[in-house]
């Protein structure tokens, strides 16, 4: 299934997107809301099968804001350097264990929302990323198959970074991953039951037109599995946690000078093979 939520911001409603992959459903008659809660009700998410295989909801009208397809997330978790290609591109060894940071949940907007360049931001660069939708609490997960059992769903997940706040500044990397804005997120979740192999997907993104990342997931150092696995060694997941798992080469940072930072104006066009597509326009703050 592909679950959204659309609407103005703050008042978005549950929906689902048909098989036709154009109509949508209004599902506020079965759900209040998409987030951990209703992931980890088995029961509920096989109402939603059974009414849409039934065909009885209700269309909404198109042409709506698509806002992100999860709210009430506990806690974003990301994966640094996870690709090999972007290893190499900066110039970094690849880690001998994942590398963990955090955004804040309140970094999330919609796919189409615009984003908003920090004031003094000389480097705010691009990141086009497979997220992962916990669905299942995961607590000291032993092994990566088990793992897999505790996801609920996909998306497409732009990791906004500012480079120079992340890098330069001093301290963690999160000056530089948490301003306003700076984690579009969806269109929409896509349970895990229809992404069999989650590294067997291409990433792509391109900035006013031009494409700067064509990726796979296939070349993750970590994968999903073992990510999940990992990071639940040393925190607990709960439903509606939001893991974002690296990114392809191709960001600014891995450019030649001068590199080409997104300033006020630039458009982001990104995709994930079967997750859907985001675009974005990018604003001073």
């Amino acid at each position: 299934m592909k679950l959204l939520r659309v609407g103005t911001a703050g008042a978005e409603r549950p929906a689902l997107l048909d098989e036709d992959g154009t109509t949508l459903r209004d599902l506020s008659g079965l759900v209040s809301d998409i987030d951990g809660a209703l992931l980890a009700d088995d029961a509920a998410l096989e109402r939603i099968r059974a009414a849409a295989a039934g065909g009885g909801l209700p269309v909404l009208e198109g042409g709506q804001r698509t806002g992100a397809p999860l709210t009430g997330i506990g806690k974003i978790v990301c994966i640094g350097l996870n690709y090999h290609d972007h290893a190499r591109e900066t110039n970094a060894q690849a880690p001998s264990e994942p590398i963990i940071f955090f955004k804040a949940a309140d970094t999330v907007v919609g796919p189409e929302d615009t984003v908003l360049i920090p004031r003094k931001s000389v480097k705010t660069d691009w990141e086009v990323e497979l997220a992962v939708v916990i669905g299942r609490t995961a607590r000291y997960v032993e092994s990566a198959e088990e793992a897999l059992g505790h996801v609920a769903a996909y998306a497409v997940s732009n990791d906004v970074s500012e480079r120079e706040f992340q890098i330069e500044r001093g301290g963690q990397w999160d000056k530089g991953k948490n301003c306003e804005t700076f984690n579009p997120l969806g269109p929409w979740l896509v349970t895990a039951d229809e992404v069999p192999d989650p590294q067997a997907l291409s990433l792509r993104l391109s900035v006013n037109g031009e494409t700067r990342q064509d990726g796979t997931t296939a070349d993750m150092i970590f994968p999903v599995a073992e990510i999940v696995r990992y990071v639940s060694q040393f925190m607990t997941l709960y439903p509606g946690d939001v893991i974002n798992t690296g990114t392809p080469a191709g960001v600014a940072l891995g450019q030649p000078e001068p590199k080409p930072y997104l300033r006020s104006g630039d458009v982001v066009e990104l995709e994930i093979e079967g997750l859907g597509r985001q675009r974005q326009q990018f604003k001073d703050a």
